[in-house]
């Protein structure tokens, strides 16, 4: 196989793998930012919650864990897809 195309297949699978995973790690990381400012919120209030809440404890949904892990293997292929570029040219 020739070298562009596996650099092809690194950067097409690499690119992919972003185009996946960044809007799953958004929504993971923006869920905790919006749990945090409720917490503050309700503690100014006088009415927070004992407990400690551990928003990203809980981790991401179903569905982000999905999409994160298709982005990582997605991002495998093209470290793999690199690797043979480099060997073949």
């Amino acid at each position: 196989m020739s070298p562009l195309l596996w650099l092809g297949l690194a950067i097409g699978t690499g690119l992919g793998a972003w185009w996946i995973g960044w809007p799953a790690w958004q929504g993971y990381r923006h869920r905790d930012h919006r749990d945090a400012n409720v917490d503050r919120y309700l503690a100014w209030r006088g009415r927070a919650d004992r407990r400690p809440s551990g928003s990203l404890a809980e981790g991401p949904t179903l569905h982000e864990r999905r999409h994160l892990l298709i982005a990582a293997a997605l991002a495998l292929v093209a470290l793999v897809a690199l690797v043979a570029f480099f060997v073949a040219s």
